[in-house]
């Protein structure tokens, strides 16, 4: 399975591991079947969190209830890292925030899944599932067909169809364009995947300009004007002039367009104050304060380190714990305790 990946380019990058770049992406020949009901149990949970937590990022940006109300500390969004603060009162189109969202399931003894974290700011890992897919139709060329497995080839028509409907109220035809780090990114193979497979332009951040509030790509004939950005450039990079200035990956001006309604940016700015491993415990009360329903999905019980009660129970039973930092991702700053 080494050699097939190697052949078909499928890597991921592991940046702290200090054994170069480029790791082959591991495959398994055997495919984990999910039955339908199954899915449809575990659809319906991911769609009511994920509905909880677009309402939150909407609150948390504009009024606030959630922290007038007392559900969630103040403290503990306000000293998020990746609480936005210019995105304060920031109209977003559609009010969507979570358009394309990751959320990592895991499957307990009993059979019960839980939600082990929600991405929700540059979520990675679908064009391995594609690609996983295609490999097993491969090697077993009748089995999926006679066992009546869903199909997933039809998701970029899927993406490209929903980021196309973004861009509808900016443009009749809306030029959409993925914007991507570069060749040095853990999820370039990603990048170039999605981009061919959806017929968009691959851009990095020197391709793009900003010019009366409206976003340009060049090209050999000129600009042409820009409406809808996937970006997969995490937020602080996205426009040297508003966050880090020694940026060489974003556009700057990018955030003012943002601002003004010029440009669709997928997903959201902020949203990392919604997928923080602290205010992930408060899912939960999520659902049922904004929609007043029971979690479909459970949340793997978490212990928070401000505690010191837990902290001491933690320590104690590191054996069986994973320590996550409250504000990384990407599988970064996390101990596995055995």
């Amino acid at each position: 399975t080494k050699k097939l990946d190697m052949r078909e380019g499928i890597t991921f990058t592991v940046y702290s591991d200090g054994e170069g770049i480029e790791k082959i992406f591991p495959f398994d020949i055997i495919p984990r079947v999910i039955q339908c009901n199954e899915w449809e149990h575990i659809e319906s949970g991911v769609r009511q969190r994920l509905k909880a937590l677009n309402i939150f990022l909407k609150d948390i940006y504009h009024q606030q209830f959630i922290l007038r109300d007392g559900i969630i500390p103040s403290s503990l969004v306000f000293s998020c890292p990746n609480y936005l603060r210019q995105m304060m009162h920031v109209d977003v189109p559609f009010d969507i925030y979570t358009h394309i969202s990751g959320i990592d399931l895991i499957r307990d003894s009993d059979g019960s899944y839980y939600v082990l974290e929600d991405n929700l700011r540059t979520p990675s890992g679908v064009s391995y599932m594609l690609e996983n897919r295609k490999m097993s139709s491969r090697i077993f060329p009748n089995r999926l067909v006679e066992n009546k497995v869903r199909s997933v080839g039809h998701y970029p028509d899927l993406l490209i169809k929903n980021l196309l409907a973004l861009g509808s109220h900016l443009s009749d035809r809306p030029n959409v364009v993925l914007l991507t780090p570069g060749i040095y990114n853990s999820a370039y193979f990603e990048h170039t995947t999605l981009a061919r497979l959806m017929g968009i332009e691959l851009v990095e951040g020197r391709d793009l300009v900003v010019q009366n509030n409206f976003v340009y790509m060049k090209t050999t004939r000129g600009l042409r004007k820009v409406d809808v950005i996937y970006k997969r450039v995490d937020d602080e990079f996205l426009d040297p002039l508003v966050f880090k200035s020694d940026s060489m990956l974003g556009v700057p001006g990018l955030y003012h367009v943002y601002r003004k309604g010029n440009v669709n940016i997928v997903n959201a700015l902020g949203n990392g104050v919604a997928d923080d491993k602290a205010v992930y415990t408060y899912v939960p009360d999520m659902i049922r304060y904004y929609l007043n329903e029971e979690p479909i999905l459970k949340s793997v019980p978490t212990y928070q380190m401000a505690n010191e009660e837990e902290r001491e129970y933690t320590i104690q039973n590191i054996t069986n714990m994973v320590v996550k930092k409250t504000n990384e991702s990407g599988g970064y700053g996390m101990l596995i305790g055995n």
